[in-house]
């Protein structure tokens, strides 16, 4: 295989990998994921500019039109910063009349050169840093497509030079005669080792490459651009041509390292750029507009902030309208009164004008305690499950003294539990609205204590089977506004229930 075609198959397999790595690593640190690889071929005009330069902006004698080709892989750091990583492969020509150089036999006399050279083909890689100008100086709402890149880097060149120089000195012996020479020679400048390509070996330099580039973003995938490059190189001899001390005849100050009178050669290139985008679900901004969801912008396009999303702040109106959106159905109101004081709020009454002091099951519906209890007795066994059973003990205005009348509903619960171990009773405490927060839950937590001890006292013999609650004046299950609803609200309950039910929930009062 020749050597071209094996560059060639080197840089295919390069760009493969660079994209399967692209497409593994393609994210920017930001609050979105972002593309940031990308590659850009190059194809120009290139211009040498040095000792055998005749015209800046046209082409002298023996000089045809040349160019060069590149590719660059490119890594996007940042909207502004970026760095990628440059390659050329091109060729330069250049010439001049009436080169005039010391004669070297007779420093009194001088020899003059009609001179051209070529540097036939040249390899020049650089690691180049870019900014992006318009970013930088006008922010992200101004030129959105287009992008407008400085760069300057540092590299190495490899170079091949000819030169053929016509002696038109006036007078000399050797008027008329052509002499060439090239830069492959046992005495060239091999700065640094050599680099042996075609069959030829190429002398190695330090470039230091910058220029400005402007690109405009065509699609999701593809840029556009037009860029211009200027090299400075790190010699004289790129054109086989130092400055008044070159003689081609006898090749005196050519091939050592005095310098001439002369700036070190460059050379330029006018170029169009096509840029490829690496990465996933790649998309575009229309009109400055960004969606997070619709893929993932490229980091030299996009503004990372612009994908953050606004935060919203609602106004009144919005936060009303949310409200009422979310407000909950209502609760029916039955829910939250109990017009006979059974314990048994009204929805759930199956018998809401039960006689006061009523012993009611779980519906509301009032039961004959001592007709449980004799069953109770007479079958010898506890039943299997334990029934529902809610009443109240009232209680005077601050007092936390069980009435006769209680007592005696309470004995009968003592008998009843010490027949069903499988029953449990909860006492809830309440009052009623005439003295502060603290006081009533205070007043509750007492009234609740009295009961257990009653209790405790006249013969229950699991008092592990009592639970306590008691919530102040926040429950009541009748208005505090009237001496009859003020009495209600006076009240312990109690709730026999089975071991195995969890603590009902208590419904919310209200309160006036």
């Amino acid at each position: 295989m020749k050597k071209k075609n094996l560059y060639i198959a080197l840089v295919c397999l390069s760009l493969m990998s660079l994209d399967a790595l692209a497409q593994k690593n393609r994210t920017y640190d930001g609050p979105n994921k972002m593309n940031t690889w990308s590659v850009t071929g190059y194809g120009g005009i290139t211009k040498f500019f040095g000792d055998l330069k005749e015209y800046d902006f046209k082409r002298g004698d023996h000089e045809n039109l040349t160019g060069a080709w590149g590719l660059s892989i490119n890594k996007q750091l940042s909207p502004i910063f970026g760095v990628q990583l440059t390659g050329y492969n091109g060729w330069l020509q250049g010439s001049k009349k009436n080169v005039t150089v010391p004669n070297p036999y007779n420093p009194e006399l001088t020899n003059t050169y009609d001179a051209y050279f070529k540097s036939p083909s040249f390899v020049q890689v650089s690691l180049d840093g870019t900014v992006n100008l318009n970013r930088l100086l006008f922010g992200y709402k101004k030129l959105r497509r287009w992008k407008v890149d400085a760069h300057l880097g540092a590299g190495i060149m490899y170079y091949h030079t000819d030169v053929t120089a016509t002696n038109v000195t006036p007078g000399s012996p050797n008027f008329g005669k052509i002499t060439t020479l090239s830069s492959n020679t046992d005495g060239s400048s091999k700065t640094a080792g050599t680099w042996d390509r075609n069959g030829s070996t190429y002398t190695r330099e330090w470039v230091m490459p910058a220029g400005l580039a402007v690109h405009y973003e065509l699609s999701p995938r593809f840029d556009l651009g037009l860029d211009y490059t200027y090299t400075y190189v790190n010699t004289e001899k790129l054109d086989l041509t130092v400055g008044n001390r070159t003689d081609y005849e006898t090749q005196t100050g050519l091939w050592t390292f005095q310098k001439g009178d002369s700036k070190n050669d460059r050379w330029g290139v006018l170029q169009v750029a096509l840029t490829y985008k690496l990465g996933k679900n790649a998309v575009m901004a229309k009109k400055g507009k960004y969606d997070a969801g619709s893929g993932r912008y490229h980091l030299r396009w996009a503004n990372p902030q612009a994908l953050i999303p606004v935060p919203y702040n609602p106004t009144m109106n919005d936060a009303d309208s949310i409200a009422k959106a979310n407000m909950p159905k209502p609760v029916d109101p039955r829910l939250y009164t109990d017009t006979d004081g059974d314990g048994v709020a009204d929805l759930f009454d199956k018998e809401p004008n039960t006689p006061a002091g009523s012993v009611v099951s779980g519906g509301g519906v009032a039961m004959d305690l001592d007709k449980i209890i004799r069953d109770a007795i007479k079958n010898n066994l506890p039943k299997d499950e334990c029934e529902a059973l809610f009443s109240n003990i009232e209680f005077d205005t601050d007092k936390a003294i069980i009435r006769d009348a209680s007592k005696e509903t309470l004995a009968k619960v003592i008998e009843l539990l010490n027949l069903r171990t499988n029953c449990r009773i909860v006492l809830v405490g309440h009052t009623d609205a005439r003295a502060s927060d603290n006081y009533n839950m205070g007043l509750a937590r007492r009234r609740v204590d009295a009961a257990k001890r009653f209790l405790v006292r006249q013969g229950l013999k699991d008092t592990s089977r009592i639970l306590i609650e008691y919530f102040g004046e926040y429950r009541p299950i009748a208005e505090n506004t009237t001496v009859e609803g003020l009495q209600s609200n006076r009240r312990v309950e109690i709730k026999i229930l089975p071991n195995n039910t969890l603590r009902s929930t208590y419904p919310a009062g209200f309160q006036k």
